[in-house]
């Protein structure tokens, strides 16, 4: 490939820099390289894809307009082969690109022209965020459970009740809660997959919606409505956690009563 540098050493991480302008690749190599990072180069999405194959790579920054090749279809089929965090290069004014790579789930951009010291900081700050990710997520299926909660049970959480045989929501005061049949069946998802992180496509496939593309905010505006209506403060949600590049996770306990029976059971 002729990009390659020798073997990076194993006890630091790994950064590779995809960018199809030479001069570029270098700066960002040597400013890395500086801070005690290995670094790995590719000038275009075959040389990417064979060194995210070959290498372990704990970072990529990825120029979006990547000569004869879409930076943006690159993303998504890095994502196919890695869980590497991505931080997209773009133009000054190129928003609607920056917009649709952070949809697709980048981690972070930067824009050219860039401070060095910015990316440096947003690579330290995008790689300590990533150490906290959920451990072995994929975008494999989920083990198989029910689509929604079970209809025969009450689940109880963070002072909630909801019965899903009645589509009915007690707050915190035992008033009921004005809950859509769509924002029900959200709920529904969140309550049989309690601490489960689910991507977009996979709420929208549990919730019967259509399929998902970077562009359609249709899951972010219901969780956004949800959260309004279960959240102790919506402005700082609690309950339904945004996982950054994924989706979306319910943290909280959630406790499972059969409506024939007087035993509980944690779900």
């Amino acid at each position: 490939m002729g990009l390659l540098p020798g073997t990076p050493d194993m006890n630091c991480q790994t950064i590779l820099v995809i960018e199809d302008e030479a001069r570029i690749r270098a700066l960002l190599r040597n400013v890395m390289e500086d801070e005690g990072y290995a670094v790995l180069e590719a000038e275009n999405a075959r040389q990417a894809i064979d060194i995210i194959k070959t290498s372990e790579v704990s970072l990529i920054t990825l120029d979006i307009h990547l000569g004869p090749d879409d930076g943006l279809e690159l993303a998504k089929d890095i994502q196919r082969i890695s869980e590497a965090p991505i931080i997209m290069v773009t133009g000054k004014d190129d928003i609607i690109d920056r917009v649709v790579g952070l949809e697709l789930g980048a981690d972070d951009y930067i824009t050219k022209p860039f401070h060095l010291r910015e990316v440096l900081a947003r690579i330290r700050t995008v790689l300590r965020r990533a150490e906290g990710r959920v451990p072995g997520y994929s975008e494999a299926p989920p083990d198989p459970m029910p689509d929604q909660a079970d209809n025969s049970a009450q689940y109880s959480f963070d002072g909630l009740k909801a019965v899903p045989d009645r589509l009915e929501l007690l707050d915190r005061t035992g008033a009921e809660c004005d809950l859509t049949s769509g924002d029900f069946k959200l709920l529904s998802v969140f309550l049989a997959r309690p601490k489960r992180v689910l991507s977009r496509d996979q709420l929208m496939d549990l919730t019967g919606g259509h399929e998902w593309s970077p562009l359609d905010r249709t899951i972010d505006n219901q969780i956004a409505r949800l959260r309004k209506k279960i959240e102790r403060d919506p402005s700082d949600p609690k309950l339904i956690k945004t996982v950054r590049g994924v989706g979306y996770t319910f943290t909280c306990d959630v406790r499972r009563v059969q409506s024939s029976a007087s035993s509980v059971k944690s779900a």
